[in-house]
């Protein structure tokens, strides 16, 4: 798939989802497989504790159970694994490999994205052609990211009364209840971890949050 076909579904998407793989293979795939059928659009597997051997093995899996369901696969930090493992999306963060490195080593058919965690930070983003989408975040702290100070409502707010023409996420601590305060700060994507990768039934958890930002 070229990459203004995966721009354009990236255009479109509304849901993204990060989790590890600390329940185990089998449980993460299915994990995978529920959500995307849920109505996820992307999805990234962001595990340091892997080995580059098992990480690598895991993504094929989870790739295969992206594009059977049409949902963007997505691999962060690492542009190695990242090409070797066929990522559609490639996702860094303020101190990792530099946007213009990525975009040389993957080049022009898989989509860069990237983390910001301020205003400031997210319309540097924004300007910068190499960048497909970025996300703005943590709204609220979390655990997935500790000791990292959370950029608050008000910095989506900040972002939407920007339009930029980038597509761009709000990320951390975002769940159902609190997801009517981040889309009445003008946010029309979201990433999520607990709120599926901890729900009971993560389809119908997956759903409702799709249902919410259509």
């Amino acid at each position: 798939m070229s990459g203004n076909e995966l721009r354009n579904r990236l255009d479109a998407a509304r849901l993204y989802l990060c989790t590890d793989a600390s329940a185990g293979e089998r449980a993460t795939l299915d994990l995978v497989r529920m959500a995307v059928e849920g109505g996820v659009d992307v999805v990234q597997l962001r595990d340091k504790t892997l080995s580059t051997r098992d990480e690598l093995a895991l993504l094929e899996s989870v790739r295969e159970v992206c594009v059977a369901a049409g949902a963007l696969f997505a691999v962060n930090d690492r542009a190695d694994v990242a090409r070797i493992a066929g990522a559609q999306v490639f996702h860094t963060g303020q101190d990792d490999l530099p946007i213009e490195a990525a975009r040389s080593l993957l080049g022009e058919d898989v989509l860069l994205g990237r983390s910001t965690h301020s205003a400031e930070q997210a319309m540097l983003a924004a300007q910068d052609p190499d960048i497909d989408y970025f996300c703005i975040g943590p709204v609220w702290e979390t655990p997935t990211k500790p000791g990292r100070p959370a950029a608050g409502v008000e910095a989506v707010r900040h972002v939407a009364a920007s339009d930029p023409a980038t597509p761009w996420f709000a990320i951390g601590g975002i769940d159902l209840e609190r997801l009517s305060r981040v889309l009445d700060a003008g946010a029309r994507r979201i990433v999520v971890v607990r709120a599926i990768t901890r729900a009971d039934d993560p389809r119908a958890a997956a759903a409702a949050l799709r249902a919410a930002v259509s």
